[in-house]
């Protein structure tokens, strides 16, 4: 019950927030637009707790790490297998996001979390919680290393 509560009162943050504007910022108002527009259906990317973010995708997730700096799920779904990361700040996740850029790969990326997916399936689940899709593989090609001979 309470994360019921918990995911209708995030719904309706946006339209609490989207009514407080200040007018004299047009230039501003007009980047908002553009994002509200490119937001996912749902109109809310998902708070940081594996089980919400799990709850928002339809899987039952299977905890497999929980440590201090991150939790981690498992879902296992008929479309393919993925795992929700979430972070107690933001720094951690930015760390989290650097080691595996030396992996490679596209991550689903939100405030304080991240999903590990193959990548057919990261559109699909972004369209359900929100965030950005990274590709790390540009990230670990951009960096400097030696040259092949």
């Amino acid at each position: 019950m309470r994360g019921l509560a918990l995911v209708g009162g995030l719904a309706l943050l946006p339209l609490a927030t989207a009514c407080g504007g200040d007018t004299d910022k047009s230039a501003e108002g007009d980047s908002a637009e553009t994002s509200a527009m490119s937001a996912p259906s749902a109109g809310v990317v998902a708070p940081a707790k594996v089980e919400v973010i799990a709850d928002l995708t339809g899987c039952k997730v299977t905890i497999r790490t929980d440590a201090d700096e991150l939790r981690e799920g498992v879902c296992d779904t008929a479309d393919g297998d993925y795992l929700i990361t979430t972070f107690p700040a933001e720094k951690y996740k930015l760390t989290w996001l650097d080691s595996a850029s030396m992996y490679g790969g596209k991550y689903l990326v939100g405030p304080q979390w991240a999903i590990s997916a193959k990548p057919k399936m990261l559109e699909t689940l972004r369209a359900k919680v929100g965030g950005t899709i990274e590709d790390l593989d540009a990230a670990r090609t951009a960096a400097p290393g030696p040259k092949a001979p």
